[in-house]
C-alpha cells in the first residue's frame, strides 16, 4: 500500500515536539491553584449480578481489550459528577480504596492549571509558530492533536487520568494519602510507563468507565506494575497494533490507498488507533512525549515536564480546593424541549473523542452544530426526546457521561 505523500514518522515527530518543548517548558516554579469551592454528586456503580463489572465495563472489555479477563480489572465503586472552578462539568470514579472524591476533583483543578501555564509560555507558542510546512505535514501524519502546546495539554489530561486511575490501586501499596500517591507515581516514572506500556485510547476509554486492568507493588521503595500487569498490558498492546494491521492489510485487498482506507475504515481505525496502522511491522511504539532528546545541549523530555507540573499543581490543589456532597435533593429535572440544546461531556479530551461524538450524532442523524473540547459542551438541534435519548444512549455506551443542563 501506497503511503500517497503521507509523512507519518514517529521518531521526527518526537523530535519536533521535544524542539518545540524546550528545556523551558514548564521549568519554573509548580503552577498553583487558587482556593475554591467545589460539589459533587456521587452514584454507586453497580455491577452485573454474580459479575466484577458493570455491563457497560464488560462490553468494552469483551470488545477491545482482549485478552483481558474481568478479574484482571479494578472497578471503581462510585461515579462521581461536579463543575471545577471554570464551570465545566466533569465525571470521575473513586474507590476502591480510601481516597475519595478529592483526587478526581484536585487532578482536575491541576490540570487546568498546568494548561493554562502551557498556553501561557511564549517562548513554546514562538517555537510552535516557526514550524516549516515538513515538521507540520510530520506531525499532521503522525499525531491525533497536532498543535505541539495542544499536545501538551492533551497529555496533562492525560497524566491526570492515570494519576485518577492509579488511586484505585492505592491500597493495594498502603497509600492514604492522595498527594504521596501523586509523588510516589511520579518519584516512580509510572507516568511514563503509562504512556509508553498502555495505549492511549485504552488508557482513555477505561478511565471514562472507571476500570484499570493492572495492579501494583512496592519494589526498593517505589511503585511498579506486578509481572503480571505488565504481560497483560504488553499483550493487549500487541492484539491491538496486529489489529490495525489487519485493517490495512483488507484495505490493501481491496485495492485501497493510506488515504482512502483511513476514511473507509475511520470507525474501526479510530477505535484501535490510526498511528498503530501506520505503524511498521515490528516496531514497538514509544509515546511521543516520553522520548528523550538533546536540545541546545539539554535533555528534553516532554512527559516528565509535564508530570512534575502536575504533580505540584496537584499538591496545590489539595491544599486549596474545598469539596462538598451536594444532598440528593438537589438533582435538577431536566425536561425535553425541540430545538436546539447544549449539555456537557465531561470526559472529552482530544480530536479523537470528537470524531467518536460525530460519528454518533451521524448514526443517529441529528444535527451537531459544535464540540467544544475545552469547555467539554456540545450544542446540538433534536427533532423530538427520541432521538436525543437514543443519542445520549449512545454517548454513554461509548463511555462518555452526558451531563444536562
Amino acid at each position: 500500500m501506497e503511503n500517497e505523500g503521507i509523512r507519518y514518522d514517529r521518531t521526527t515527530a518526537a523530535r519536533i515536539l521535544a524542539e518545540v518543548a524546550g528545556a523551558d517548558l514548564l521549568s519554573g516554579s509548580a503552577p498553583t491553584v487558587t482556593s475554591a469551592s467545589v460539589t459533587y454528586r456521587v452514584e454507586e456503580l453497580r455491577p452485573e449480578p454474580g459479575g466484577l463489572l458493570t455491563t457497560g465495563q464488560r462490553r468494552y472489555l469483551e470488545s477491545f481489550m482482549r485478552p483481558c479477563r474481568p478479574d484482571q480489572v479494578v472497578s471503581g465503586t462510585h461515579r462521581i459528577t461536579w463543575r471545577d472552578s471554570r464551570g465545566i462539568a466533569n465525571s470521575g470514579h473513586i474507590g476502591p480504596g480510601p481516597l475519595g472524591p478529592v483526587l478526581p476533583i484536585a487532578a482536575r483543578e491541576a490540570v487546568i492549571a498546568v494548561g493554562d501555564e502551557i498556553a501561557a509560555a511564549d517562548p513554546v507558542t514562538a517555537r510552535s509558530d516557526a514550524l516549516d510546512e515538513d515538521a507540520l505535514d510530520v506531525l499532521a501524519d503522525t499525531t491525533t492533536d497536532q498543535e505541539p502546546a495542544e499536545i501538551f495539554r492533551v497529555g496533562a489530561e492525560a497524566a491526570g487520568r492515570a494519576l485518577v486511575q492509579h488511586g484505585m490501586l492505592a491500597g493495594q501499596v498502603g497509600i492514604e494519602d492522595p498527594v504521596e500517591l501523586a509523588e510516589a507515581m511520579r518519584d516512580s516514572g509510572l507516568y511514563g510507563t503509562v504512556a509508553s506500556t498502555w495505549f492511549w485510547e485504552l488508557q482513555a476509554s477505561t478511565y471514562r468507565r472507571g476500570m484499570i486492568p493492572a495492579k501494583l507493588e512496592r519494589a526498593g521503595g517505589r511503585l511498579r506494575y506486578t509481572a503480571d500487569t505488565v504481560a497483560l498490558l504488553a499483550e493487549m498492546k500487541r492484539r491491538t497494533i496486529a489489529d490495525a494491521h489487519q485493517v490495512m492489510h483488507r484495505a490493501r485487498e481491496e485495492g485501497l490507498g493510506v488515504r482512502a482506507a483511513i476514511q473507509r475504515y475511520h470507525v474501526e481505525l479510530d477505535q484501535i488507533s490510526r498511528q498503530y496502522a501506520l505503524l511498521p511491522a515490528g516496531e514497538r511504539p514509544v509515546c511521543l512525549g516520553q522520548r528523550a532528546h538533546q536540545v541546545d545541549g539539554q535533555r528534553v523530555q516532554p512527559l516528565a515536564a509535564v508530570a512534575e507540573a502536575l504533580t505540584g499543581a496537584f499538591a496545590s490543589a489539595v491544599r486549596s480546593v474545598k469539596i462538598a456532597e451536594l444532598p440528593e435533593s438537589a438533582t435538577r429535572d431536566v425536561r425535553f424541549a425541540a430545538g436546539e440544546q447544549e449539555f456537557g461531556v465531561p470526559d472529552m479530551t482530544c480530536r479523537h473523542c470528537r470524531v467518536t461524538i460525530t460519528a454518533v450524532f451521524d448514526a443517529q442523524a441529528a444535527e451537531l452544530i459544535e464540540v467544544d473540547l475545552h469547555g467539554k459542551r456540545v450544542r446540538a438541534r433534536f427533532t423530538d426526546a427520541g432521538q436525543r435519548d437514543r443519542v445520549f444512549t449512545d454517548l454513554r455506551d461509548c463511555g462518555y457521561t452526558v451531563a444536562e443542563g
